[in-house]
């Protein structure tokens, strides 16, 4: 579904990731996960053609992206970035809107189609009750909800999220990451998602990606790969490891923190 082969990534003649390839499945649910600096959000800056490689190549459901254009592009991958807005006037509805343009041309209403497209998006994100409140007059865990269905209404095979849950409580976090994980799920939906938090990382992901200094340290199934020897070489942090009741995800407690020249 989505390849990326030797990517150099960076700003001017500073390079941030490089030799990083990633073959995400149709329907996974992959986390990318790492110290601040890293360079996760830069990758997905980078797939999402917010930021140009300096090498490499990405293809999309076999197509090579660098050969498509920005609507093509729209129809079939959405990206969130960490810093969404919008006129403070606007309604979810409005924005959610938005997400059909892609696959209208210039100033071409939408059709029936269209409006039915917006309504399904606005009720899988539970937001139906309140389609026609202005965005300035909703909580943040609210409006992260109506940017998803704006993505959503682009109808794509896959959707990038970059930190989806920043400046959210614990409570609008999770419920975040429920619902991005019932979309995984119920549509097949490829996701791809910097997150912070080991915790969310290991229970909402069918796959983690393990960056450090811009070099991939690891990729696998959660439970597989995060111990404490893998851990703490990336975070410089000993932690115990647990697992629920069922045997399953893991539980990060932190215990001490070295220094990196400790290492």
């Amino acid at each position: 579904m989505l390849k990326i082969k030797d990517f150099k990534i960076g700003y001017d003649d500073k390079v941030i990731v490089k030799d990083f390839s990633l073959h995400v499945q149709k329907g996974d649910m992959l986390t990318i996960i790492g110290p601040n600096g890293s360079g996760k959000s830069t990758v997905l800056k980078a797939v999402g053609r917010l930021l140009k490689p300096m090498d490499g190549v990405v293809y999309l459901d076999g197509k090579l992206l660098q050969e498509m254009n920005n609507k093509e592009i729209a129809k079939e991958m959405a990206c969130l970035s960490q810093h969404n807005s919008a006129p403070k006037d606007m309604t979810i509805r409005k924005i959610v809107s938005f997400g059909r343009n892609p696959h209208k041309n210039w100033f071409q209403g939408l059709n029936k189609e269209d409006e039915d497209i917006v309504a399904w998006a606005i009720e899988k994100t539970n937001l139906s009750h309140m389609e026609n409140k202005n965005i300035s007059d909703i909580s943040g865990g609210e409006r992260q909800r109506a940017w998803i269905a704006m993505a959503l209404a682009q109808k794509p095979k896959v959707l990038l999220l970059d930190e989806p849950t920043t400046y959210l409580d614990i409570n609008n976090q999770i419920e975040i990451l429920e619902l991005v994980k019932e979309l995984n799920e119920k549509l097949n939906l490829t996701v791809v998602m910097v997150l912070h938090d080991l915790n969310q990382a290991a229970k909402y992901s069918s796959e983690v990606l393990v960056l450090k200094n811009g070099e991939i340290k690891a990729q696998g199934k959660p439970e597989d790969i995060l111990d404490k020897s893998l851990i703490r070489s990336v975070y410089n942090v000993d932690m115990d490891i647990l697992k629920n009741q069922f045997g399953e995800k893991i539980i990060f407690i932190p215990k001490k923190v070295y220094k990196e020249k400790a290492l």
